[in-house]
């Protein structure tokens, strides 16, 4: 699986919602769920700070999914998001029987830019998907998108 400008076109709305959050207090994280058929069946953005800490993006999707989709759906449909899953959206990912995720920036590279920016060390190790959930198709980053998303969580950092 390659990045095409399907991809892109749901990566960009995960990058708008993380737009969003940014703007409304949160960190800057957008997720877009497809079915199988390509139709947009939920979108989600971080509220982890205005709502409560778990209010992840993916999380909210994985929830949504296991609620509204059968066990096939759910496994036919993709989660799009800005920012790789966190080990813990990752396994709610895995549990609930998700399909493939596409992420524009990898947790690796966010904790890189953390790293230069001087923030403090997460307090949850950072895992890439497949070590939570093996097997599970994974297609990202997406290089046109990385700078746009660095500037979000820039901001995001300045702003404490």
């Amino acid at each position: 699986m390659e990045l095409d400008e399907t991809h892109r076109r749901h990566l960009r709305r995960c990058v708008a919602l993380a737009r969003e959050a940014l703007e409304a207090g949160d960190d800057p994280f957008g997720s877009v769920l497809v079915g199988a058929d390509g139709e947009v069946l939920a979108e989600r953005r971080n509220q982890e700070r205005t709502d409560q800490p778990l209010a992840h993006p993916e999380i909210d999707l994985a929830l949504w999914a296991g609620r509204h989709l059968s066990p096939a759906e759910r496994a036919g449909a993709t989660v799009y998001t800005s920012g790789e899953h966190c080990a813990m959206c990752s396994a709610a990912h895995g549990w609930v029987g998700l399909g493939p995720i596409v992420y524009a920036v990898s947790s690796s590279r966010l904790d890189a830019w953390r790293r230069e920016w001087g923030a403090d060390a997460s307090p949850v190790v950072t895992l890439g998907v497949n070590d939570v959930a093996p097997g599970l198709p994974v297609l990202g980053p997406d290089p046109e998108l990385e700078e746009e998303m660095r500037e979000l969580h820039h901001r995001a950092f300045q702003r404490g």
